[in-house]
């Protein structure tokens, strides 16, 4: 079982298929069964991404894996979980995100000092097919340069 402080999930095409603007920490609503999935690193935030319901911040389809010790008190491994902030930073959020090409996109999920789940996100706005060329480019030269240092 891998330490507290080992476990960073990120969402590593986030910043290939968005420009990140503002970043926030927030925590998370979880079950007993969860966080002890999350502790042990098997959870999947690719495919997820952050939507308002109720007033308030939820994040959808983030896939936690059934606790392997876990009995009939498993939680549903995809279900809609809500995201704390306060209300400043949720009513900026929900501003932002209801414009034209903005979405709010989770970066990574870590356990904090204190033994909690955390989960940065970032609101973003969605790149262009030319903007990704760039950045692979971008990436290209960089790598032949480290190699051409070494």
């Amino acid at each position: 079982m891998a330490l507290s402080s080992d476990i960073n999930i990120k969402n590593k095409r986030a910043s290939f298929e968005y420009h990140l603007l503002e970043r926030y920490t927030a925590g998370i609503c979880l079950l007993g069964t969860e966080i002890k999935s999350i502790r042990e690193g098997k959870v999947n935030i690719n495919d997820s991404f952050c939507a308002f319901f109720n007033d308030g911040l939820y994040i959808r389809n983030m896939h936690i894996a059934e606790y392997s010790h876990g009995s009939f008190y498993n939680h549903e491994q995809k279900r809609d979980r809500q995201l704390l902030l306060t209300k400043r930073e949720i009513k900026k959020l929900k501003a932002k995100g209801e414009e034209k090409g903005f979405t709010i996109v989770p970066l990574k999920i870590f356990i904090s000092s204190r033994g909690f789940a955390k989960i940065e996100i970032a609101l973003a706005q969605g790149k262009k097919d030319y903007d990704k060329r760039d950045t692979i480019k971008e990436r290209d030269t960089k790598r032949e340069l480290g190699r051409l240092l070494k």
